[in-house]
């Protein structure tokens, strides 16, 4: 019967997570991969793969056995998110896991202007307690999805102004959290604020992209009202809508300006500016 493995990735069939299970399996590290789907799970040297949903007290628990350290990316955005969190840690807790590193956000507060911060903030409150070690990695918007945010007209819109955010590519979360992964207990009962070098106007970060992508990207503010209404149409509930137009206004607020030199602390290296990361995907 082989050895359990240290270590339990979730989100590997995601963007972050992905990164962090192939990386950790590119370094001949033992992973256990828990995914909701077994048949999309990455095919890795040394991952074995159980199927958990975090809302699944049991199967997680069950997974979870026999693994030291967690690394939990934060679920899909939904209502009850913050319960199924809950369900998970608590699980992790009951399973023995010793330490849980886990993908919060930038300027997690319960009152955090970006409303999703706030489902953040409420499960670092879980995980404080939950008597595991904990390092979270409270991640700023991503560089990946900026190009996303333009319609297909080429327009980014929304109640930002002249509020600046400080992006962060994914693979530096990721990067980060292999670090952190490859040695928790130097880590341990720290959060991380992550963040490019540079912070920036929506404006700003639509100039670039038209610049490297070699067709014209835009940015116009919306008022409050204006947001909610070119919103309206996709029939998304209120949550969520919420959720999209205070992207926007947490910009607009300052809250996501700061700058941190966290990337580098934790991985020796410095984080990708947003030229060097649209230079890299172009």
């Amino acid at each position: 019967m082989s050895t359990p493995p240290l270590i339990a990735v979730t989100g590997s069939t995601g963007a972050v997570g992905g990164r962090v299970a192939r990386d950790l399996a590119a370094r001949g590290i033992p992973q256990r991969l828990l995914v909701r789907d077994a048949s999309r799970a990455p095919s890795l040297g040394g991952a074995e793969v159980h199927v958990a949903r975090y809302s699944d007290a049991d199967a997680a628990r069950a997974a979870l056995q026999g693994v030291e350290t967690l690394f939990m990316v934060s679920a899909s955005e939904t209502a009850d998110r913050v319960e199924h969190h809950r369900t998970f840690v608590e699980a992790a807790a009951a399973a023995g896991v010793r330490s849980i590193v886990y993908t919060s956000f930038f300027a997690a507060a319960p009152d955090a202007v970006f409303t999703l911060g706030r489902d953040h903030a409420a499960t670092e409150e879980v995980i404080r307690g939950s008597g595991m070690s904990w390092t979270f990695l409270r991640d700023n918007f991503y560089m990946d999805m900026m190009e996303l945010f333009a319609g297909d007209d080429g327009v980014i819109r929304g109640p930002a102004a002249q509020g600046r955010c400080s992006l962060v590519s994914r693979s530096d979360v990721a990067a980060t959290a292999v670090s952190v992964l490859l040695d928790p207990a130097a880590h341990a009962d720290t959060a991380y604020d992550l963040t490019g070098p540079e912070a920036l106007t929506l404006a700003e970060v639509a100039e670039k992209i038209s610049a490297v992508r070699g067709h014209p990207v835009r940015f116009v503010d919306e008022s409050l009202d204006e947001a909610y209404a070119s919103r309206a149409a996709f029939g998304a509930p209120r949550w969520q809508v919420d959720a999209w137009v205070s992207t926007y206004t947490a910009i607009a607020s300052g809250d996501l300006a700061a700058v941190s030199d966290d990337v580098r602390r934790v991985t020796g290296r410095a984080a990708q500016s947003f030229d060097e990361f649209l230079g890299a995907v172009s």
